[in-house]
């Protein structure tokens, strides 16, 4: 859009994701108060207003802007019935086309280059420092929900597969799982870096690997965004929700032969079933 001005505004935990893009000429931070942030809002008198996530607080900003808006449809109806009744009515679109379509009032197209993730000159780190090879695989262990994850011992299988050392990233929940790995795993190539870098410093880690491996989660994001190889690895969601890697190369690796898969559009902490399969039963070999 022509000389437009694009604000935008998230919760803090978010921040550090935009807070380095370029094309975002200001950030708008809820931090606790909603109605201190509306105010905010207020004062820079918008002309339109996106909402890609249309919940009621959205609804209570649009509201108080005044403004003309355009919201995303998240066809939750259709993911109701996909995770209760196993009925697939989605449309075989990703999210961000989804997301696309609500800025096509504003006469946006896509331009078919991918996401777009700015990593900022401090969180290129020397790897070399933290005992990181120059040529390796990365796999990001975590996840927001136990359901998106895989088990210790499965992820141990992968790293043994592996012909080039294994970088794991995660966050300081991610770190016994992590040391865990390193212990089981037999020839002595994986380095755990959980719990010790930043959210940029972690995409510095994708950026300077050879491939890949990531459950369902941001950083399989931050991977498709960088142009990585990626070996996607799914266990109570599925990529039907339309949130699987965009316009990169990568493989999904989910197991389709189960009927209670998707269990959530989410996930949780435990397996709502108690077996767990859609993770403990898939064909690890499969993948290579």
């Amino acid at each position: 859009v022509p000389n437009a001005t694009v604000h935008y505004a998230t919760k803090s935990n978010f921040r550090s994701i935009l807070e380095n893009d370029p094309y975002i000429d200001k950030l708008h931070i809820l931090e606790n108060d909603l109605g201190d942030f509306i105010k905010e809002l207020k004062e820079e008198k918008f002309d339109v207003v996106i909402d890609l996530h249309k919940n009621i607080r959205t609804l209570r900003i649009k509201l108080a802007l005044g403004v003309k808006a355009y919201s995303y449809n998240k066809l939750n109806f259709k993911k109701w019935l996909l995770v209760n009744f196993k009925i697939n009515r989605l449309p075989k679109v990703h999210i961000v086309d989804r997301y696309l379509e609500t800025t096509k009032h504003l006469g946006v197209i896509n331009d078919n280059k991918g996401l777009h993730f700015n990593i900022p000159d401090i969180a290129k780190i020397q790897l070399s420092e933290l005992e990181v090879p120059e040529k390796y695989i990365c796999f990001a262990i975590g996840g927001q929900h136990e359901t998106k994850k895989l088990p210790v011992y499965k992820i141990v299988q992968i790293c043994n597969f592996q012909k080039l050392p294994v970088v794991l990233i995660g966050g300081k929940e991610d770190k016994k799982n992590g040391d865990q790995i390193v212990v089981g795993c037999l020839q002595n190539n994986v380095i755990n870096l959980c719990g010790k870098l930043s959210l940029n410093e972690s995409a510095w880690v994708i950026e300077c690997s050879e491939k890949v491996y990531t459950h369902d989660t941001g950083m399989m994001h931050i991977a498709a965004a960088l142009k990585k190889e990626i070996v996607a690895i799914w266990g109570n969601t599925t990529p039907d929700f339309g949130m699987y890697p965009y316009l990169t190369n990568h493989k999904n690796i989910e197991n389709k032969e189960l009927n209670c898969r998707p269990c959530s559009k989410i996930g949780y902490n435990k397996c709502p079933k108690g077996h767990f399969k859609c993770m403990n039963e898939l064909n690890i070999t499969e993948i290579f």
